[in-house]
């Protein structure tokens, strides 16, 4: 029987939070993020597109596992909708399919962010990455089906106008999970009744990782000049966040040696006394400081379900 294959690269574990540059995709910031750190394995919290700048959180190793903490969070986008057009991709990547010489009032766009506010229903993007029986909707769009997606609630916590000039006005919206904002533009421009489009688009918050916690890709990139390879890890491992603080929503147990080893076999750990926790589906674990496990804090004891080296 073979032996089976060390991974390659570092084991090292945490969160990059990197401030992606435009033209840039997604899974192409991560592949880059993986080779210079040379990490075992790297992934990031949803997806940012390639038009798009801004927050794209990466993590690396262990810290895989919290992804969907990360990707279930909030987040804050600043963005450009330019008037008189509508576009196949609703931003400036796409065809041009409806124009219009008509220019909303500044007092019209106002009174239209109410109806975007709170739960509301969106249809998502032709070329997005929704599923339509099985296949990705950006790959039927590219080869030429119109293709029917359907409308599913998104929630718009906030939603505020910071400018409005002749042909186009200046955004900010904080929303939660599987919002598209390319889908406010586009729809914003039918109900003005002058057709819009996504000129600039910049992520700045995905909870709980704020703004000032952004790396600039080019000032990592800047570190490949750094010939000693044990100096260039060290500079560059500087910029990891500890994975724990991707689940600082969560319930924190701070936890002995001896209940570390028990929860990293596997096993549950009792808790006693009038200080116990209250039971809840998600909590973590931590021995001084360092992450031990997420699980179930339930009928008196804590319950491992993903263990961390």
């Amino acid at each position: 029987m073979s032996k089976p294959r060390k991974p390659k690269g570092r084991p090292i574990s945490g969160w990059l939070i990197l401030d992606k540059p435009v033209d840039f995709g997604s899974t192409e910031a991560v592949s880059k993020i993986k080779w210079l750190f040379k990490a075992q394995k790297a992934g990031h919290a949803g997806t940012l597109d390639p038009l798009a700048s801004g927050m794209l959180p990466i993590a690396l190793g262990d810290a895989t596992k919290t992804v969907p903490y990360v990707m279930d969070g909030r987040k804050i986008y600043e963005f450009t909708v330019s008037w008189g057009e509508e576009r196949s991709t609703d931003d400036l990547e796409g065809e041009v399919t409806h124009t219009s010489d008509t220019r909303p009032t500044e007092q019209a766009i106002r009174d239209l962010l109410p109806n975007y506010t709170g739960v509301i229903e969106q249809i998502p993007p032709q070329f997005s990455a929704i599923k339509i029986s099985g296949e990705r909707a950006y790959d039927l769009a590219r080869e030429g089906e119109a293709v029917e997606i359907p409308s599913r609630e998104v929630e718009i916590h906030r939603l505020t106008l910071l400018s409005a000039e002749a042909d186009k006005a200046h955004f900010e919206v904080e929303c939660g999970k599987g919002t598209y904002v390319r889908s406010l533009a586009r729809d914003f421009g039918r109900d003005l009744g002058c057709y819009g489009h996504i000129s600039d688009l910049r992520r700045t918050y995905v909870a709980p990782f704020g703004e000032e916690q952004m790396v600039p890709l080019a000032k990592l990139v800047e570190l490949e000049k750094v010939e000693d390879q044990d100096e260039r890890l060290a500079a560059l491992d500087a910029y990891l966040i500890d994975t724990a603080e991707a689940l600082s929503t969560l319930p924190h147990l701070p936890v002995s040696e001896d209940q570390a080893r028990r929860i990293r076999s596997g096993n549950p750990i009792i808790l006693r006394g009038r200080d116990a926790p209250l039971p809840c589906p998600e909590a973590y674990a931590t021995v001084a400081g360092d992450l031990v496990a997420i699980g179930a804090i339930e009928a008196g004891e804590f319950r491992p379900k993903r263990v961390f080296a």
